[in-house]
């Protein structure tokens, strides 16, 4: 056999779509980033935690517990939060059933807040909100047991404040979410 004769046959492919780069939003309130923890109470009751945070300042705006969060629950604890704080341009989530359900699309386009899918298997793509996971995981959750949700609740509220206020972050050069926000970080 000859190999001068072996053709090589470039075939044309398709790929992916390729999300673009995650960027740090400008200002406040241009994209918040939700995600699920699991985690358990005394005598291993499992628990979700449903965390939210503004990827502007990495604040973290919400940590909701309870041992299930449906569509009108992720609903309540957003509007919560867009009460007090205003609302996004877009919220960055993973597709989980939560996240796509119909009444959370019809919620956003409602509201005029646009969904930003990350693709399956891909937390990277969601990286703002899987780095406070961590920080949420190592620095209380796994360090303690809960008796009941509301002390579990109680205390990541008192948590959620020190991370806001106190809590150097290392991602806003050592700064505070807080001291990004009002502008001792820029």
């Amino acid at each position: 056999m000859c190999i001068s004769h072996i053709h090589t046959v470039i075939l044309p492919f398709t790929q992916r779509d390729k999300p673009e780069a995650l960027t740090v939003p400008s200002a406040l309130n241009q994209v918040w980033s939700m995600d699920f923890i699991h985690a358990s109470v005394y005598k291993g009751k499992a628990v979700r935690l449903l965390n939210i945070i503004d990827d502007f300042n990495r604040e973290g705006l919400a940590i909701d517990i309870s041992h299930s969060h449906p569509s009108n629950s992720v609903i309540r604890t957003l509007e919560n939060i867009i009460e007090y704080r205003g609302k996004p341009s877009a919220i960055r989530c993973d597709n989980g059933p939560e996240c796509i359900s119909s009444k959370i699309v019809t919620w956003a386009k409602e509201n005029g807040i646009e969904l930003l899918y990350i693709q399956p298997g891909k937390p990277q793509q969601n990286a703002y909100i899987e780095r406070y996971n961590r920080t949420v995981r190592y620095d209380w959750l796994n360090q303690y047991e809960f008796d009941s949700l509301s002390d579990m609740q109680d205390f990541s509220t008192k948590w959620l404040w020190h991370y806001n206020h106190e809590r150097p972050n290392m991602a806003l050069g050592g700064f505070t979410p807080m001291q990004k926000l009002y502008g001792v970080a820029a």
